[in-house]
This record gives C-alpha cells, structure tokens and sequence, in this order.
C-alpha cells in the first residue's frame, strides 16, 4: 500500500511540494533556506541562528544516527522546520538517546521528508531564500498564498534565543582568563572552546549595557553567532561601540558583523546566505586556504569598510564576500564563519588562541 502524502510546503511564489511528516504536527510560516552539510543535523537543529528559519538538507538521509545527549549546541532548539528527502526513524548509534522525530515533536519542531530536495535547493539557489509555509496536505494554493502574503517573519529572534540573566561557565582547570560573552544565540562550543583554553565564561544577555560589563571585570569581550539582521540589535551595537578600545574584542558571525556596524560599516542581506562546512576562505595574513563552517544570511558590504579603522583579513573564495576583519589599534578582530564547528573543519581553531594571546599581552602591558 502506497503511503499518501500528510504534509506540504508551499512557497510565496506559488510553488508546492508534498510530502509525509515527522516531529511535530504543526503549520509554521519561515525563510527557507538550505545547508550543505554531509553531517551534524543535530548541532544544526539546536543551533539558534535558524530561529524562523526552515532548513533543506541537501545530504539525502537524515536521522540515522539518532541524536545523542552531549551534542546539542543549545538546550531548547528554535529552529523553525526541517526539510529532508530521507528521514530514518530508526537510528543505529549507541550514543543515541532518541530519534530525531521524538526530539522535533518534544519542542514543536515540524519536519517534512519525500520532498525532492535537489529541485527545491536549485530554486532557493535561483530565486534566493524567500517565505515558506509548511502545513497541512488539505491546505489549498490559494489558502496558502493568503497565510504567506499576511504572515510577517518575526524580528526578535535574538531576544528570543539570547540568555535571560548572567551564567558562568568555568574551566576544568585554571581560570586564566574572563571572557564576557554576549549572547545572541550563541552555541555552546564557543563557551566549551574558550573552557579549553583555560578562559572564565561570563555569558550576559545580548542587550546588556557596557557599564554593566565593564562591572564585572573582564580582561576580554567575545561576541557571539546568532540569528536574524545585525541592523536588529542596535542595543549591541551600541555596547560595542562603547567598549571599543577598552579590551580585546573577538566576533564570530553576527558578532563579525555587530563589530562592523559599530566601526560604521554596512550590511545587507545575501541572496540565499551560506550555510555548510566546506566553505573555503582565504587568510589574506597568511595567504593560506581554510576550510571552514558557515551559517549566515548576512555580509559586511566591502565598499562600506573604507572609511573604518578596520581591514579585511578573510576572504571568500567562492563569491568573494568578507569573511573576517581586524583593528589592530583597539585590538579587535572578528570572522564571519565559525571556528567552533562541531561537527566541522577545525582549520580555523586558531583564532581563538589569537584571543588568548591579545588578552595575555594586554595584561602584561
């Protein structure tokens, strides 16, 4: 017997396509967008910066290693769907805890599989990210142009995934070093990352003003990954600005792009952003290849950092956007991609050792 299809998403220039659901039963309207990814749909799920945002993975089979207790990146997913062409409810891992359709329904996570995702990722390659809905097989076209035309994608997804009050992450063995970490929705390996290195983590909410950070006594500032706009966060931007010049600062992702808006760079929105972990980049200081992690709808405009103290450090080799920035003068840097990947290359686990080393000196100064 020849299973019916459930489920469908519809997209907002008409285009629909069927197919059978898993996690939770809901109806949702998102940004579309795909990742390349060949492994990791668990760190991609719990990763904040898909808040409002359904995923195409274009790697066929999803779910066949479950998902394992130590691997979210956060503790509560927000990620807005996920769209498969293979769902495997039935895992083979002995790390896993549960499949991943449990955990989707368990956070009101909708999934659709059978959807021919290479179709669907050439048109968001063609037509860029757009508003999706997914729902149910009884929605009517028309029903479904009306949801989308209607339906706004929320802003607040930084205030939404960021933390609520002051945490502390300690290391296992000496605390050489305070980082304040501002959170945007920051993954949880950038705090395990800087642990390693023997850095205190004190992670604040992302509209935490500078006085109260300089209360607590930092000897650097970390910025962090998270979703949305840049231009949505002014009051980070304005912390930023403010603490500029005082202690070494590092930003991956938005955090790379909050640094140069507050130096008075610009930003706009890609066509259909990056997002997989094969990335190449080149280190223009080193004139070396990395191969990096990426989730980002984002970029810093190039034209716009001329008249800023900051220079271009990375590169993008496959479209040429900027990948990272530095002053030297305020002891500040930032990279658009994500040295922490985890799962990922680890070509770029360097930076956070840069991060080190700039706190240390500015403590022996």
């Amino acid at each position: 017997m020849v299973k019916k299809y459930d489920r469908k998403i519809i997209l907002e220039d008409g285009q629909e396509y069927l197919g059978y659901g898993f996690g939770a039963d809901k109806s949702s309207v998102l940004e579309i967008v795909f990742n390349t990814s060949m492994v990791g749909y668990q760190e991609i799920l719990s990763d904040p910066s898909y808040t409002y945002q359904a995923v195409v993975m274009t790697y066929p089979l999803i779910g066949n290693y479950g998902m394992a207790e130590e691997d979210f990146e956060r503790d509560t997913p927000t990620i807005g769907a996920l769209i498969v062409h293979e769902y495997n409810d039935e895992p083979s891992n002995f790390r896993s805890i549960a499949t991943l359709s449990e955990v989707m329904r368990k956070f009101g996570i909708p999934g659709i599989y059978g959807i021919d995702t290479r179709n669907l990722t050439r048109s968001i390659r063609d037509y860029g990210s757009r508003k999706v809905l997914i729902t149910d097989i009884t929605t009517t076209l028309d029903a479904g142009l009306k949801i989308l035309k209607s339906t706004n994608i929320p802003t607040d997804a930084v205030s939404r995934v960021s933390c609520e009050k002051i945490m502390i992450s300690y290391s296992k063995r000496h605390n050489k070093q305070h980082v304040v970490a501002i959170d945007c929705g920051m993954k949880m390996n950038i705090v395990r990352s800087l642990n390693s290195r023997n850095c205190k983590v004190t992670i604040v909410p992302w509209n935490t003003p500078s006085k109260d950070i300089i209360a607590l006594r930092p000897d650097g500032i970390f910025i962090s990954n998270g979703p949305g706009d840049p231009t949505d966060v002014p009051q980070t931007i304005e912390t930023i600005k403010e603490l500029i010049g005082m202690y070494p600062i590092f930003g991956i992702c938005l955090g790379h792009q909050i640094i140069s808006l507050a130096y008075g760079a610009k930003t706009y929105k890609l066509k259909f952003g990056h997002r997989g972990g094969n990335h190449p980049v080149r280190n223009l200081m080193t004139n070396k290849i990395e191969i990096t992690s990426q989730n980002h709808s984002y970029a810093v405009d190039a034209d716009s950092l001329a008249g800023t103290p900051l220079s271009i450090t990375h590169i993008n080799l496959l479209d040429n956007t900027i990948e990272g920035v530095k002053c030297d003068k305020d002891n500040v840097f930032s990279v658009q991609y994500h040295p922490e990947s985890a799962p990922g290359p680890q070509d770029s686990a360097y930076l956070f050792d840069r991060f080190i080393n700039m706190m240390e000196k500015q403590n022996y100064a």
